[in-house]
């Protein structure tokens, strides 16, 4: 007993570096959208309680923590094998995880203006955020957040690759992420631009849901070790078309089989309704979450 113990307690200072080098990452990610954003982020969240702004805010830090922690994954696996020691290798772990989190900060605050102009690009979704409060944008912008996030740390994960291989599925996976939207679109009885930009926050909350999904299912296709481009371009297609039409199959039973007293397109488009669009969020989030545990 005592030796487990001991075993314990000799990973824990190493992996507390990488705790404070997180907060780290958390003040520069903060530091960065402060300098990127025209208004001040504070005033909006403090002093003119704008939800909105504060939900976007916080997919943002959780897409910094998901790069880190996608960046963490490999030094963590080692920590638990070489323990304590404080070694050359251990510093260049924390030099790497470090320049991966910046990268992936630069990469979040370029996409979002991307994502933006290619997902909900029939209006000013910055505008609709900041001087309307448009939880909806917001919410959906959470989502893409966090989708991103996870795009990138299963991109960065993992041995065998380098910066070359893990750009290349971060494009792939933005492509995927935006034909996503189209395809969520196209399968919806209503128009998710209009009804967003006129404040409905149900379809901004459902949307954002499913981004994170497909977010999951994109980063099962792209995690792990990189074992060449034909297996790992095999594996994102099948992924992402499995996703697809996993997250599509998982709505429509929602309807027939969750709630079949009502209509979920109606009960979000029309009747703006908060509680049907968290669980349609939830039944498809916990589908991809199925997906990559059991597959």
């Amino acid at each position: 007993m005592i030796d487990a113990f001991i075993d314990t307690l000799e990973i824990i200072p190493r992996g507390l570096v990488f705790v404070g080098l997180g907060l780290v990452v958390l003040v520069i990610a903060k530091l960065a959208r402060d300098v990127i954003t025209p208004y001040k982020i504070d005033d909006e969240i403090i002093k003119k309680n704008n939800l909105a702004v504060a939900v976007r805010l916080s997919g943002y830090f959780m897409g910094v923590m998901l790069v880190f922690l996608g960046a963490l994954y490999q030094p963590v696996a080692s920590i638990a094998v070489d323990g304590l020691g404080f070694d050359r290798e251990y510093a260049e772990d924390i030099l790497r995880v470090f320049l991966y989190s910046l990268a992936g900060i630069a990469a979040l605050n370029l996409v979002r203006i991307f994502m933006n102009r290619l997902i909900l690009f029939r209006f000013d979704i910055e505008k609709e955020v900041v001087e309307g409060q448009n939880v909806g944008s917001g919410a959906a912008e959470f989502g893409m957040y966090i989708a991103t996030g996870l795009l990138i740390a299963g991109s960065v994960a993992g041995e065998g690759g380098g910066p070359d291989t893990a750009a290349a599925f971060f494009g792939m996976g933005l492509a995927l992420l935006i034909l996503f939207a189209l395809f969520y679109q196209l399968t919806t009885s209503f128009d998710m631009h209009s009804e967003i930009e006129n404040n409905n926050t149900a379809v901004g909350i459902a949307l954002g849901g499913n981004l994170i999904a497909i977010g999951l299912v994109t980063f099962k296709a792209v995690f792990g070790d990189f074992d060449g481009w034909n297996e790992g371009v095999a594996a994102f297609i099948t992924f992402g078309v499995i996703g697809f039409v996993l997250l599509y199959v998982m709505r429509l039973l929602l309807d027939k089989m969750l709630l079949p007293t009502v209509s979920a397109s109606k009960a979000i488009s029309v009747d703006r309704n908060l509680g049907v669009a968290f669980i349609e969020s939830a039944v498809v989030i916990s589908s991809a979450m199925i997906l990559f545990i059991a597959v």
